[in-house]
Order: structure tokens, then C-alpha cells, then sequence
């Protein structure tokens, strides 16, 4: 393999722009929660790859694919904006700190997940 995959490192970063958002909500957030934020991020993103195509071929959508596709290299631009907006929650707790970010995790775990199943689509083709 000569070239990275590039829908694999969208889906590298944005994972660790969830951990760092999930380090950030236990630091700054309210005490207590880090169990809440680690399971809910594991299970939203583990149920969004189990399920995105099942609901897909549910709902008679097309079938997804991988979020950067090598003919059109728009994709990877507007892909770039998923690990930028979990980075940019990552921020919020050290400015607004006591509160409780677990919907800002699930948020972006889902985020995750579907970075993550356009990596699993992209490394099927």
C-alpha cells in the first residue's frame, strides 16, 4: 500500500477529536460523568456503523457511500469540516465549564460513526 486511505484518516481524526472532547467534558464538566461519556460515545457510535445501512435499505434510500471519493476532491473538503466541528466542541467545555456535555458527546460520536462507516464502505470498494 503505497497511499493512506483517505476516508481512514477522516475517520483517525475525527476519533481523536472525540477522545479529546470526551478528556475535555470529564475535566470541565460536571464531576462524575466520565463512565456516562465514555459508554454513550462507545454505544452511539458502535449502533450508527451497525445500523446506518439496515435503516438505509429500510427507508429505500440509496446505499451509502464513503464520504471522499477520489474523482471529486470537493468531498474531502466539506469531509473536513466533521473532525473541525467535533474540535470545535472539544473547546467548549474550557470555556463554559459545570455542565453536562453528554448530548455534546453523543453528538459527536455520531459524527464519528459516520466518519467511521465511510472508512468500513471506502476499504470494502
Amino acid at each position: 500500500m503505497n497511499r493512506l486511505e483517505p476516508n481512514i484518516l477522516l475517520a483517525v481524526s475525527t476519533g481523536v477529536a472525540l477522545i479529546l472532547l470526551i478528556v475535555t467534558a470529564s475535566t470541565f464538566g460536571e464531576p462524575g460523568n466520565v463512565l456516562k461519556y465514555v459508554l454513550s460515545a462507545a454505544i452511539c457510535t458502535i449502533l450508527f456503523v451497525a445500523l446506518n445501512g439496515w435503516m438505509a435499505r429500510l427507508m429505500k434510500r440509496p446505499t451509502p457511500q464513503p464520504m471522499i471519493n477520489p474523482t471529486s476532491p470537493d468531498t474531502a473538503v466539506w469531509a473536513g469540516l466533521f473532525p473541525l466541528l467535533v474540535m470545535a466542541a472539544a473547546i467548549a467545555p474550557v470555556f463554559a465549564s459545570g455542565h453536562d456535555y453528554g448530548l455534546l458527546v453523543i453528538i459527536a460520536s455520531v459524527l464519528f460513526g459516520a466518519t467511521l462507516d465511510s472508512a468500513v464502505r471506502a476499504n470494502r470498494r
